[in-house]
């Protein structure tokens, strides 16, 4: 993989408008998985090449959850109308073969709100209602979290996560020949992808400041999704990679989402 950095392009805001969504996230984790390729492979367009790191002599492609708490979502239009929600995003990193830019490939999101009835039937993102509870603790003296529970049911991807974290930034992250460019990679893509729920290729763009994550461990990993899609055998949890935890962070979300040719469209 080539050497990446935080540069201009990737930190460069965009200035919302219209019904472009600004939003606080809290409790924000990237929790990172290690799948083997071919099982993940027939999930993922054929347009883009799944971002491969090597551990323990092994190809393995990387797919994150992503938790977190939607503080204060609203429209840029209409900013004195706010919604709070718990939010999960299923992601995989790949690479866009027409335009080689790094990017996420969204199996689907977990939402804790009636609002998710608007994205789900009026743009068919993949999106999905779930009762997401959060139980966390965060020391804003030692700067990192005491305690982080997060639990979805009545979901289409039920999960179980509990983490520790260290307080520490990451020195590293396994399989990448240098930390910026493990990090551009699980912290910053830009666009996403996503098998519209009508099977045509949609994608949208966000924005948010480089993270300034701490490093966590798992202590508990439950995803039922991934066990349904047969990435990781029943009953177990999967290979971790790396967690990566934010208190805060603010996001940026451009819409409307797009449909995307399978032609010379780019995004």
């Amino acid at each position: 993989m080539e050497q990446l950095t935080f540069n201009d392009d990737l930190l460069n805001r965009s200035p919302p408008r219209g019904i472009d969504v600004e939003t606080t996230l809290a409790h924000f984790a990237i929790i990172t998985c290690l799948i083997e390729p071919a099982l993940i492979r027939p999930l993922i367009h054929p347009r883009f090449e799944l971002d491969l790191v090597e551990v323990d002599g092994q190809e393995r492609a990387l797919l994150s959850v992503v938790p977190f708490m939607d503080q204060d979502f609203r429209f840029v239009r209409f900013p004195w109308r706010k919604w709070r929600f718990g939010q999960t995003n299923y992601r995989v990193y790949v690479t866009d073969t027409q335009t080689g830019e790094h990017a996420a490939w969204f199996i689907g999101t977990s939402l804790d709100s009636w609002t998710v009835s608007i994205p789900h039937h009026l743009w068919k993102l993949p999106w999905h209602r779930a009762n997401i509870d959060f139980d966390c603790t965060y020391d804003i003296a030692a700067k990192r979290y005491t305690k982080y529970r997060m639990q979805t049911t009545d979901s289409w991807a039920d999960a179980e996560v509990e983490l520790t974290d260290t307080g520490r930034p990451p020195t590293e992250l396994t399989g990448f020949d240098d930390l910026e460019t493990g990090l551009v990679i699980l912290t910053h893509p830009r666009t996403g992808f996503y098998h519209r729920r009508d099977g045509q290729l949609g994608s949208y763009q966000i924005w948010h400041d480089r993270l300034q994550t701490t490093v966590g461990q798992v202590t508990t990993a439950r995803f039922a999704l991934l066990e349904q899609r047969g990435l990781i055998p029943a009953g177990t949890e999967p290979q971790i990679h790396s967690v990566l935890m934010q208190h805060e962070t603010e996001f940026t979300i451009y819409l409307p989402p797009r449909v995307v040719g399978d032609g010379s469209d780019k995004v």
